[in-house]
């Protein structure tokens, strides 16, 4: 099959490989699965990089999320799944051999079933950023008639919590950087828009919400935002922070928080427990039968320009998902 890889960390356009290597087979409880897209996200070009450390496997195939068919099964597999178009999550997480390849092997669980009318490009992004917004937004309960901040609404992970939230009944504030993507927050649904760089967002969130506050933030930044949620959150109100790039190592305000109840759910998406992870996959998957949700592709790239796309996530200038077809 033709792949990409690479054996050590480094600039994809010195260690990133496409080639011929050996197809993969199933194992018992496996199925293998023919690749359509692979959904390209920052943790794995931080991986290829080298930020998260030396590599774990002599070869790693990268990319955790992608779609494809399913073509063959393992013994332990009910065979009635081959033929099924489905949806993958976690494929690179502790694993050398991801989505950016014709073939993937992988536990028949990671393999989510979607319907004829999701394309796969749509596929390439649920693994990670449309997973992320949903933990983040049911994870400590429904939002029907809550308030919710979702933090960068043009962004992948905000795009899907936008448009998620308000499919289950929520009101939602966003905040954005500027005009453009102000629409994209606007065509997902968000009823109150804020720009950060211009808004006085503490006062905007009080106002619009009469001093009540949101009860619940989906958050990008949690350390450069804590001196806004602490002020607009409600009592007993959760922060749910899936990354915090600017403010590496916060100082919290804890007594502010603490006489407020508020909660934290700082989560990584890829290490969530196998219950909580069929919450996730189920509430995407019945998202996806109501057409509650839409997905923003900001590129797509064939296999042989995998180095282009992953420079194309470093430098952050797109809006949107990177795919790469296969």
């Amino acid at each position: 099959m033709r792949a990409a890889w690479y054996e050590k960390v480094g600039d994809a356009k010195d260690v990133l490989q496409v080639g011929q290597i050996d197809d993969p087979t199933p194992d018992s409880n496996e199925v293998l699965i023919s690749v359509k897209t692979s959904g390209i996200n920052p943790s794995d070009v931080k991986i290829r990089a080298g930020a998260r450390g030396e590599l774990q496997f002599s070869r790693v195939i990268p990319h955790s999320d992608g779609a494809g068919t399913i073509i063959e099964v393992g013994k332990d597999v009910d065979p009635k799944r081959i033929g099924e178009r489905v949806w993958i999550w976690n494929a690179a997480y502790g694993r050398p051999n991801g989505t950016c390849a014709e073939l993937i092997a992988l536990p028949e669980e990671q393999a989510i079933v979607m319907n004829d009318d999701i394309g796969f490009e749509a596929g390439a992004c649920l693994g990670i950023p449309a997973s992320t917004a949903y933990y983040g937004i049911f994870a400590n309960g429904s939002v029907a008639n809550k308030t919710l901040m979702i933090t960068g609404g043009a962004g992948a992970v905000g795009f899907y919590g936008i448009q998620l939230a308000k499919w289950a009944g929520a009101n939602v504030i966003s905040t954005v950087s500027n005009e453009e993507k102000a629409k994209i927050a606007k065509d997902a649904g968000a009823d109150l828009i804020l720009n950060y760089k211009e808004d006085d967002v503490i006062n905007s969130v009080l106002e619009y919400t009469k001093g009540d506050g949101v009860d619940r933030v989906l958050e990008v930044e949690f350390g450069g935002n804590i001196p806004i949620n602490q002020n607009i959150v409600k009592p007993n109100g959760t922060i749910a922070a899936y990354a915090s790039a600017t403010v590496m190592e916060p100082t919290l305000p804890f007594y502010n928080l603490m006489f407020k109840g508020i909660k934290i759910n700082t989560f990584l998406i890829y290490s969530i427990s196998k219950e909580t992870r069929k919450m996730v996959t189920d509430g995407i998957s019945k998202a996806l039968n109501e057409n509650a949700i839409s997905h923003l592709i900001a590129s797509a790239f064939t296999l042989d320009r995998v180095i282009d796309a992953h420079h194309a996530v470093e430098n952050n200038n797109n809006i949107g998902n990177i795919i790469i077809n296969i």
